[in-house]
């Protein structure tokens, strides 16, 4: 809401700081709060279920920002959009604290990184997919508008059905990665995304021709973006509870960092490449995520202990 009252450039930045500070920690805490809180088996269903709520997010942005930013300007585009924010404060206070975390609440002083062998290969997980994620996400509209001729409203409804398949994707992970675990899972949606990519850049004039592959290529991009449904689980699932919400917070913020250089990456490579070649490059580092996972044990299932 301040982002739409800010009076000029410096007040929006401060305004957009305090927007992160919130995104952030509060990403990190539903997910330690939902793993304490449901049965080991159900784990990835449900963490699953939390994670589907981004794709709905995603899917508003691209109607605003598409259809309804033009018209009302971006001060009340902000302003609308601090409304979910306020209905977290209300649901919070029906949710109880873990039996978990209140009976490990006497001894949290004895946290200790060292009881966290995995961090490194969570951060580079989590910094590869993201990057994948961010690359394309980052440009995709504007690749889809100024490289492909589409309108903004074409554009648009195209990423919508991206969207439609996040939905699909992030909803589904959770039911794949209880049954056949964290790992394989993983693997296999960011292969599907990496296909996608492929399909959409550098095969685009292959497609182009049957707008029904065309879309179902962009559809395939959303669903394999279903690997973030993994983090919230498998992190949890991995981390310590004495530590679990710094820990699943800092990696995964600090991967998020990271991503300030993902939009200047893709800029630098479409001065040689165009922006086709800049998001192509966002299939290298979904198949590298799907990968660097095997180097995490699996996790599925696993009983948190307090």
């Amino acid at each position: 809401m301040l982002c739409g009252l800010a009076p000029g450039l410096r007040a929006l930045a401060a305004a957009r700081i305090v927007t992160g500070l919130g995104v952030g920690g509060e990403w990190a805490i539903g997910h330690a709060l939902l793993a304490e809180s449901v049965p080991p088996r159900l784990r990835g269903r449900f963490g699953a279920l939390l994670q589907t709520g981004a794709p709905v997010g995603v899917g508003l942005a691209a109607v605003v920002g598409s259809f309804l930013a033009p018209r009302i300007g971006w001060r009340w585009t902000f302003l609308l959009s601090g409304l979910p924010a306020l209905l977290v404060t209300a649901i919070r206070r029906t949710l109880p604290e873990s039996d978990v975390w209140r009976e490990r609440r006497p001894r949290l002083h004895d946290g200790s990184l060292r009881a966290a062998p995995y961090l490194g290969r969570a951060f580079g997980l989590a910094v590869l997919n993201m990057s994948s994620y961010w690359l394309t996400y980052t440009w995709l509209p504007t690749y889809l508008r100024e490289e492909r001729g589409l309108s903004i409203a074409g554009s648009g409804t195209k990423v919508l059905v991206v969207v439609l398949g996040e939905l699909l994707g992030y909803a589904s992970f959770g039911l794949v990665s209880d049954r056949f675990g964290r790992r394989p899972a993983f693997s296999l949606y960011a292969t599907l995304m990496a296909v996608g990519l492929v399909a959409i850049t550098l095969l685009w004039p292959f497609i182009v021709g049957w707008p029904p592959l065309l879309l179902g290529c962009l559809w395939l991009v959303g669903f394999g973006t279903g690997t973030w449904s993994n983090f919230g689980p498998m992190f949890a699932e991995l981390f310590p509870t004495r530590m679990r919400t710094t820990l699943v917070g800092s990696v995964f913020n600090a991967a998020r960092g990271v991503q300030l250089l993902a939009p200047m990456l893709v800029a630098l490579l479409a001065r040689r490449y165009g922006l086709a070649g800049g998001i192509a490059l966002a299939a290298g580092f979904a198949l590298a995520a799907a990968g660097w996972v095997w180097l995490l044990p699996e996790t599925r299932g696993r009983r948190l202990e307090p």
